[in-house]
């Protein structure tokens, strides 16, 4: 045979190939472990968690269904707890209507765009959800008035069922939602395209398993809402917290329904003793918006949507002043139950349907007349709001260990506990969709690590003690930790989340399962199995695990408005509900937020697999949970072992945890961890005790006092002060900067918020040396108080009859009119009113009632002797600033008088001048600089320099100038710079002459006054007295005060520095 091709030959390759092929083959490695996980591994998960759900849903609708839940331990049903109906954790969600399998269809229904392969090319598991419908329709009636509307149990969902309104709204209500959004295809199946069509007379969606399909599941849920509404009949607009799905609300007297005793729903034999807790919570409340609109906008019926908004914002509008919301509320008072706070049970789906529901109705028409509460932007805005409140009094950055979120008051932001729950894993997944990263990716790592240590999230753990808080340590199949991971891998695409879902899915399979099910940890250190599996398991839990391993999923891809509710289910409102001639505003009102930008995902570090495995910080988190004290564990240990043998598809790996309890990073495989890998330096904290001695003849009981915006001191002796030194944004010139400073987070054994203050006269710390390195006083060298006294007109008195009486007099003498508008009093009675004045100044109207009143008395009582009252004097203060610049004199060295008025302790200067110019043009005349100790100027038309430059040369004399004073009008100063959105009346306001306040909540627009070059005479030449001068703001309304001003003066203002650091909150009055 002839070989009739070239012979093969032997290439040798030159070292700069050999390299080329080896980068080459280096990129091809790295990017194959760049992804993290292949997609084979991928579709392995994806495959276990559809295993998870039929093995609980299997099971519960062969051992209890039609019942509302599993108990997987026992292979029964679930049911209400009727002997004993104060059995609120199962009675408020058992509602008797099947649960489980209404939270559940969702779920089906997602499945179905991925299902595992079947002979014959059937979706075995959209026929599931299609009968699990059929079954819902078999058992409680298609909705309707007819003979169909009648099931099995009930017609619709009259049942004699006391449940609790938020998670009937949730979980029912939402749950019927969601599976109707899906059989019609507005929410998307992989593969079914329903088409209506007729058969035997009937309209509608033809499915293989006989169901023709027009909407009953949304007939079910319109049954199901309208029997929740007479909780929403309250005098706060807050609902309720229970109703009876057959009865109403007879057991709440003070009800709408109950007012008539004879005819109301008023239990006859209720007992006073015993009345129906009417507590409620801001999440029960408020978080029924997306169920309730996205209900009224399929059936043209606006209650729903009407009263979960008014709901919503009852709760908003009773925020506190410093943007918090409270957890327990009273429906019937709207009062706060409890003064504590933070992100989670209570609390927690609050703020995720402000956010959410922005995104849901967006582009969707709204009442034009009400946009402040109807608009999807009402709700971007107070989600923005309740996030800087968050941010600002619940976070805790990096100085505390790790950024995590804590429990604090509600009215003044001080910490209250240190536990979080596993209820607030959540936020992490609603930082995400808010696009705030960074903040979710550095906060989600602690629920990471707290996973890691337990196999399980328990219900509340402390960061300070590292341990169970208050034995809570239950864990019952929350989905919240999986629901955030699922947010954040599909914001950043990190593998990293992938291999924390891999771990929450073998722990559950390693600690949950038992043969009828999965069962909830009732203790997550011991692994004891609670007897019950949640309705939320298969509805959230298994539902975010799948979507996790899944990134393909049509919901992952999916570009439109749609938001899971805060039980998992899916909604959107379509698009043909839209209407074309609706047009939104064109000037957008001053409340509505500015577009926001979402932040990118964290660049990967080159050569590495995970941007959140290469974070320097991931140690911080690994220490805060104490991982590095807790053993490895080698063995794998459930009862799932036993099983193993007639079960080849549950292998032992399935069954061990993967973590390796390291900290570069837990959940990953360790050959994928860096050799070299390090971390920076866990921040400290510099916190000091600061003691003052006990003083002899001091009241302790009256040491302290509270106050708006903090405590009064009222004595030094045996005071503590817990200071801590922290990185602080503060405001000048309109630039924002970092500061160190102090600030006194506790006094003796009271926590003080983050923006409360610590006020001190100063008679309280004369006593101390002011020049203490821990305790030095400072004088302030931008800002004083200008104060004056202005002086009151007498009134005349009189000693006769009051005008009371005499007003008591005239109506008895006429007791057959009872009009009191035809009393003639007087017939003719002429008085000269100053109504500016009248406006402006309180105490002249005092002045015009004691006239009248003396007029009055006068008329009844001619003879009565009048007398004139004392002269009053009321001193005025207003803050202002002090110059900068090479021109600027220091102020006169006189004495700091007090802010109140005392004939013993008058002000410094006595002679006032106000000029009617801002003295550009013209020149000051000489007569007046000799005799006026204070000169009064308006700000602008040119330099603070020209202004003095205009000022004749003088003879310094005690009679002469003293002080020049700018007044500032508002064209002349800087916007406020304020966390309150505009707009917000309720919202505590920024004025304009308020000082800098610590933790720039509160700012003085005014700026230094700058003078540029050093004071001249008109002449030109240098002046050899310069002229202190300060500025105020206020504009016309100072001047006119300055006008009748008898006495100025200043008062300086003075800080306390410790150890060279300035105390931040620290007033001194």
């Amino acid at each position: 045979m002839q070989s009739t091709g070239s012979p093969l030959q032997r290439v040798k390759l030159g070292a700069t190939s050999q390299l080329i092929w080896l980068v080459i083959l280096l990129l091809a490695q790295w990017t194959t472990l760049g992804y993290g996980m292949s997609d084979e591994a991928i579709s392995a998960l994806r495959q276990e968690t559809i295993d998870i759900f039929y093995h609980g849903y299997d099971n519960y609708m062969k051992h209890a269904f039609p019942e509302d839940e599993l108990r997987p331990l026992t292979c029964g049903p679930l049911t209400r707890d009727r002997k004993n109906p104060a059995h609120i954790e199962v009675n408020d969600v058992l509602g008797n209507y099947s649960l489980t399998l209404i939270d559940s269809l969702s779920t089906l229904a997602i499945i179905a765009s991925s299902p595992p392969p079947e002979k014959g090319g059937r979706n075995k598991v959209l026929e599931d959800f299609q009968d699990g419908i059929r079954s819902l329709v078999e058992y409680y009636g298609d909705g309707s008035n007819g003979p169909g509307g009648l099931g099995k149990r009930a017609r619709g969902f009259d049942l004699d069922s006391k449940v609790q309104v938020f998670e009937t709204v949730i979980r029912g209500v939402g749950g019927l939602l969601s599976a109707h959004l899906f059989a019609v295809g507005d929410l998307p199946i992989r593969g079914y395209i329903p088409k209506v069509q007729k058969k035997n007379g009937r309209e509608g969606i033809v499915w293989r398993n006989g169901l023709v399909y027009d909407g009953q599941l949304l007939r079910l849920a319109t049954d199901l809402a309208e029997r929740l509404l007479p909780a929403f009949h309250t005098a706060t607009g807050l609902p309720y917290p229970r109703v009876n799905l057959r009865h109403g609300v007879p057991f709440y007297a003070n009800s709408p329904y109950n007012v008539d005793g004879e005819h109301g729903q008023c239990l006859k034999d209720q007992q006073d003793d015993n009345p129906e807790i009417t507590e409620t919570c801001s999440a029960g409340a408020g978080s029924l918006v997306l169920e309730f609109s996205t209900l009224s906008r399929l059936t043209g019926d606006p209650r729903f949507e009407s009263a979960a908004k008014n709901a919503f914002w009852a709760v908003w509008q009773r925020r506190s002043s410093i943007g918090l919301l409270g957890s327990g509320i009273d429906a019937e008072t709207g009062q706060w139950v409890s003064p504590y706070t933070g992100i989670g049970a209570g609390i927690d789906s609050f703020f995720e349907y402000s956010l959410k529901t922005h995104i849901l109705l967006s582009g969707h028409p709204y009442d034009l007349g009400h946009a402040e509460t109807d608009s999807p932007d009402a709700f971007l805005s107070a989600w923005e709001q309740a996030r800087a409140g968050i941010k600002r009094h619940i976070y805790r950055g990096a100085q505390h260990i790790h950024p995590h979120y804590i429990q604090v008051d509600l009215y003044t932001g001080a910490t209250r506990a240190f536990w979080i729950d596993s209820l607030s894993a959540y936020y992490q997944g609603l930082l995400t969709l808010a696009g705030e990263l960074d903040e979710a990716i550095e906060t989600h790592l602690l629920y990471t690590a707290l996973w890691t240590r337990y196999s399980a999230m328990p219900e509340r753990w402390s960061t300070a003690t590292g341990n169970i808080e208050g034995g809570l340590g239950w864990w019952g199949g929350r989905p919240e930790f999986i629901e955030s991971t699922w947010y954040l891998y599909r914001a950043t695409r990190d593998p990293w989340y992938l291999h924390v879902g891999e771990m929450a899915l073998r722990d559950i399979k390693r600690r949950c399962w038992t043969r009828c099910g999965w069962a909830g940890l009732q203790d997550v250190r011991t692994g004891e199995k609670s007897d019950r599996m949640e309705s939320f398991f298969l509805g959230e839990t298994a539902k975010y695990l799948f979507l996790l391993f899944d990134p393909n999923h049509p919901l992952n891809t999916m570009d439109a408005p749609y938001v899971f509710t805060t039980e998992g289910h899916p909604l959107i409102i379509p698009k043909r509900l839209r209407r074309p001639d609706f047009r939104s505003p064109s000037r957008a009102p001053e409340w509505q937020p500015a577009p926001g930008i979402c932040s990118i995902p964290p660049a990967p570090v080159p050569f590495s697999i995970s941007a959140t495995a290469a974070r320097n910080d991931i140690f911080h988190a690994a220490s805060l949970a104490r991982l590095h004290q807790i053993p490895s564990k080698d063995a794998p240990g459930s009862p799932l072992l036993e099983f193993t043998e007639d079960h080849p598809s549950i292998s032992i790996p399935g069954m061990q945890s993967p973590s390796n309890y390291t900290y570069y990073p837990w959940t990953l495989p360790p050959e994928l961890i860096p050799h070299n890998a390090t971390s920076s330096k866990i921040a400290t904290r510099m916190t000091f005790d600061l003691s003052f001695p006990n003083l002899p003849s001091t009241i302790q009981g009256l040491a302290l006092q509270r106050v708006s915006e903090g405590i009064l001191v009222n004595s030094m002796s045996g005071l503590r002060l817990g200071m801590i030194r922290e990185p602080e944004a503060v405001i000048s010139d309109g630039q924002i900067a970092l500061d160190e400073r102090f600030r006194i987070y506790a006094i003796a054994n009271f926590a003080l918020g983050r923006d409360e203050k610590v006020f001190m006269s100063r008679e309280t710390i004369e006593s101390f040396n002011p020049v203490d390195p821990f305790f030095t006083r400072t004088r302030d060298p931008q800002h004083v108080d200008l104060l004056f006294d202005i002086e009151i007109p007498p009134s005349p008195l009189a000693t006769g009859g009051t005008l009371s009486d005499l007003l008591a007099s005239t109506i008895r003498s006429e007791e057959d009119d009872t009009n009191i508008s035809n009393k003639k009093v007087i017939d003719t009675l002429e008085l000269e009113i100053d109504q500016e004045e009248l406006a402006n100044d309180p105490s002249y109207f005092d002045a015009f009632l004691s006239s009248l009143q003396a007029f009055l008395s006068a008329t009844a009582a001619p003879t009565s002797a009048s007398l004139l009252s004392t002269p009053k004097v009321d001193r005025h203060h207003v803050p202002g600033t002090l110059p900068t610049g090479p021109g600027a004199a220091p102020l006169p060295d006189v004495s700091d008088p007090p802010l109140t008025y005392s004939d013993s302790k008058p002000l410094q200067w006595s002679t006032i001048y106000v000029h009617s110019t801002p003295l550009c043009e013209d020149q000051l005349p000489v007569e007046v600089v000799r005799q006026f100790q204070v000169v009064v100027i308006q700000r602008g038309g040119c330099s603070f320099s020209s202004k003095l430059q205009n000022i004749p040369s003088f003879a310094p004399k005690k009679s002469s100038l003293q002080l020049v004073v700018i007044v500032s009008y508002p064209e002349h100063e800087m916007p406020e710079w304020d966390y309150a959105k505009d707009g917000q009346d309720d919202q505590p306001k920024v004025d304009k002459n308020t000082d800098f306040g610590f933790g720039g909540r509160r700012i003085n627009p005014l700026v230094q006054p700058l003078l540029d070059e050093m004071q001249h005479t008109p002449s030109g030449l240098p002046r050899h007295n310069p002229i202190p001068l300060i500025m105020v703001g206020g504009g016309e309304d100072t001047m006119d005060m300055l006008r009748k001003a008898k006495q100025v003066g200043v008062r300086r203002r003075y800080w306390f520095m410790s150890q060279g650091v300035r105390i931040g909150n620290l007033v001194i009055l």
